[in-house]
């Protein structure tokens, strides 16, 4: 008697090869053909999981998504002053990142080609302008220095952030923690942000 292969792939390891595929061939460059010689298994098999490749996208996503806006609500990101906050969601949100950075890669490189690539964009604007709400009350505080913009300095900050997916790989020789790399992004920005002698 002989027995079917039995599909071990979960919705989350599904997820990982998927991200992973989209990364390196693009969203639109990719198939369902593709993903299932990825995670070898039948495209039969992976619908069983998701309806196709664009709810892959979007439970990708919204992990990505979720870890970003949960950092918001934590306890320091919502209470006191707002440079203080606004430091704060710096450094988790480098690292998240870099926690999800496979994810957060997919996320940074949406263009809105789909429906769900536009919601994704919609839903980094709303981040974005919380975060800049927050530096523009830190600037208004006195906190931040006034002879910066607070929009280009927002674009700066995120550019910064953002870069990391750029070039940060995880588990090769003399790689940076994500501590170390919140650490950095911290200091070199608020260094050059803060009002002097206000820190």
């Amino acid at each position: 008697m002989t027995m079917a292969k039995r599909d071990t792939y979960t919705p989350e390891s599904l997820l990982a090869v998927a991200v992973e595929v989209f990364n390196e061939r693009g969203y639109d460059g990719t198939s369902m053909e593709h993903l299932s010689k990825a995670a070898g298994i039948s495209k039969s098999s992976i619908y069983h999981h998701v309806k196709g490749k664009e709810e892959l996208l979007r439970l990708a996503i919204s992990r990505a998504l979720d870890g970003l806006f949960a950092v918001l609500d934590e306890p320091e990101a919502t209470g006191g002053r707002a440079v203080d906050r606004l430091q704060y969601v710096t450094r988790r949100t480098v690292e998240v990142l870099m926690a999800e950075l496979p994810y957060v890669t997919l996320l940074l490189r949406v263009r809105g080609n789909t429906d769900t690539e536009r919601w994704a964009m919609e839903r980094r604007r709303e981040f974005d302008h919380r975060v800049a709400d927050l530096l523009k009350q830190a600037a208004a505080d006195g906190d931040l220095r006034a002879d910066v913009d607070a929009r280009l300095a927002t674009r700066l900050l995120f550019g910064m952030i953002n870069s990391v997916v750029e070039w940060y790989r995880p588990g090769h020789g003399g790689a940076a923690t994500s501590e170390e790399v919140a650490d950095a992004v911290v200091l070199t920005a608020f260094a050059g942000l803060r009002t002097p002698g206000r820190d």
